[in-house]
């Protein structure tokens, strides 16, 4: 059975200390089952330290961002080979506010992507449309573009190399939340795109929601048959709706097709 996998974005929140508490309160009250791998991303500057307080435990470490470069002069970057350095397993790509605010472009995403791949990193690829993109009903060709620039860079398999995040970017820090079968609709449409490079990584390929996913919404999503988990924002900076956004995908018998 595929694996289900829940994201904690913590984006630029947080403190020494205010950091090691969260994480505390997390370890301590998650009970993660076989079946259910839990990262999570916090600020650049924490990264080491989380990193310390995670040795031993299954909570996976993941940063924000990353350079598609190698190495050298770009002053503020942080390369692909410095997070694994220091113990990073995953890395988001693509975020909808590294888009919107930092102009990525999707190739450029596509580069970072490339990037993650060659330092063995587990690139999570987020894509989503805007609301003026939804309104004018362009949203899976939007989702074509994104997922298929990646395809055409890197090659199918490295594709199934990394994990996709569906977020919609109307639903993301607003308080909307894409419905379950909007958010279906999407993840199907996107596995029927990656199906028609290689049917057995569509059917494999972890695809996630992000956007808006709190607790009282999480059971609704996570049973649909496409959902393969979540990438969790605002909520996980508190550790009980987080846990319980964690205990709501390992309760939730997945739906079928």
């Amino acid at each position: 059975m595929k694996q289900r996998l829940v994201i904690g974005n913590w984006k630029m929140n947080g403190d020494q200390q205010t950091n090691e508490m969260l994480l505390k309160d997390l370890l301590v009250g998650m009970t993660n089952g076989g079946n259910l791998e839990v990262a999570i991303c916090p600020p650049f500057p924490y990264l080491a330290s989380i990193a310390t307080q995670l040795q031993g435990r299954t909570v996976g470490l993941g940063a924000q961002n990353l350079s598609p470069a190698t190495h050298g002069a770009f002053t503020g970057e942080v390369s692909a080979s410095m997070l694994r350095d220091i113990g990073c397993r995953y890395v988001l790509v693509g975020h909808s506010e590294r888009r919107a605010l930092f102009g990525d472009t999707d190739d450029v995403v596509a580069q970072k992507f490339a990037a993650a791949i060659a330092q063995e990193l587990v690139p999570v690829l987020c894509v989503g449309e805007t609301m003026d993109e939804r309104r004018a009903g362009i949203t899976t060709s939007v989702m074509t573009k994104q997922i298929t620039t990646v395809i055409k860079h890197v090659g199918i398999e490295n594709l199934a190399r990394g994990v996709v995040a569906y977020e919609p970017v109307w639903a993301i820090g607003t308080g909307e939340t894409a419905s379950p079968d909007q958010a279906q609709a999407v993840h199907r449409h996107l596995r029927e795109v990656i199906g028609a490079f290689d049917e057995r990584i569509a059917r494999n390929l972890q695809i996630i929601y992000g956007g808006s996913l709190k607790p009282d919404n999480a059971q609704a999503l996570f049973t649909q048959p496409d959902i393969d988990g979540g990438l969790v924002g605002g909520a996980s900076l508190d550790p009980a709706s987080f846990i319980a956004i964690c205990d709501a995908i390992t309760t939730t018998p997945r739906g079928t097709a």
